[in-house]
């Protein structure tokens, strides 16, 4: 695809500081990019690379200005770029169909301008809505809904009964509404208790790869719109996740615990069953969280506190050596005084 650079500043809400007819025909860092590219630059360091680079053009904060390239300034560079990401590359769509190896229940109702894949497998009574993908070796459980422009990708695992909202995109090899871990002390024995709830996806969100999403033992474990999960994330039965959280790689969430929205968990956060995160909570990374969390708050560390008092800490602890030879002196002198 060609576009001019006035052509993409309009679609990026920016401006043209230079040639507005020159032509862009893809997208590249600035190492990378060759003439006709178009790359970014947020900050000082990336704009100089960018500038001496062979790109045709660079979107840059609105303040930037150079007398070497083309400019494309906008507000926020970062957002112009995902959007500009938008206009060179797209994914492939393919077509609507159903591929002969894939087995489909009698009782399924899969709209037709929906992709199945090679070797999917989809249950009785399950509903597929328009324009969803399922590549392939995808399986469905009875009785699970996934509304329009779902995409699984390969190898995905939906058991029976859970909801999938409309656009929400699940990466190879995760499973969504498996058995929560749950088991009670009987007899000598750890007996199962029986996970007969569900699992509710809301619209646009996006699950990572190797991802497992435990089902309700009673009731559902919800997802909120908009929400984002990275790869390797285990979410256990009767989580509740509010909208428009970002939980990133390895963090696990324990059963019955409550987030709100915005939540950001970094990565190998550790939240422990039954707690309530508030809303706009930030945990930074292998924070151990035991406890409820207000709105609004940033906490630190294992155990997790807030991020102020948890500084606190780290300060005092890096002062202890040198603490400790002070003692160490004053012992010694204290010891010769008594003698």
């Amino acid at each position: 695809m060609t576009l001019t650079t006035s052509e993409i500043a309009k679609r990026l809400e920016g401006e043209v500081l230079g040639d507005a007819n020159a032509p862009l025909t893809g997208f590249a860092t600035a190492d990378q990019a060759g003439p006709g590219d178009l790359t970014f630059a947020e900050n000082g360091e990336y704009f100089a690379a960018a500038e001496n680079s062979a790109a045709a053009a660079i979107i840059a904060d609105a303040t930037a200005t150079s007398a070497k390239k083309t400019l494309i300034r906008v507000k926020h560079p970062r957002i112009a770029f995902a959007r500009a990401l938008e206009l060179f590359f797209s994914e492939p769509k393919p077509a609507a169909g159903i591929h002969p190896s894939a087995v489909l229940a009698a009782s399924a109702q899969i709209d037709p301008t929906a992709h199945i894949g090679p070797n999917c497998v989809i249950g009785e009574r399950v509903k597929i809505g328009a324009r969803a993908i399922l590549m392939s070796g995808d399986s469905i459980g009875d009785d699970s809904a996934l509304a329009d422009e779902v995409k699984l990708f390969p190898n995905v695992t939906v058991y029976a009964r859970t909801q999938i909202g409309s656009r929400v995109r699940i990466h190879s090899n995760s499973t969504i509404g498996s058995d929560g871990f749950g088991y009670v002390f009987d007899a000598g024995l750890h007996r199962k208790v029986w996970q007969v709830g569900t699992t509710v996806i809301g619209d646009d969100v996006e699950i990572g790869s190797s991802v497992t999403i435990d089902r309700g033992a009673l009731g559902a474990t919800s997802i909120g719109k908009g929400t984002k999960i990275d790869n390797q994330v285990h979410i256990a039965h009767n989580v509740q996740i509010g909208e428009h959280c970002l939980l990133c790689g390895q963090v696990g969430i324990a059963g019955s615990a409550r987030l709100g929205s915005y939540v950001v968990l970094a990565g190998q956060v550790g939240i422990a069953g039954h707690l309530k995160i508030g809303n706009r909570v930030t945990v930074g990374s292998k924070g151990g969280v035991m406890h409820d969390i207000p709105d609004g708050e940033t906490w630190l560390g294992t155990p997790a506190q807030p991020d102020k008092q948890t500084k606190r800490i780290v300060i005092a602890m890096q002062r202890l050596p040198d603490l400790l030879r002070k003692v160490a002196a004053w012992e010694k002198k204290l010891s010769a005084l008594g003698e």
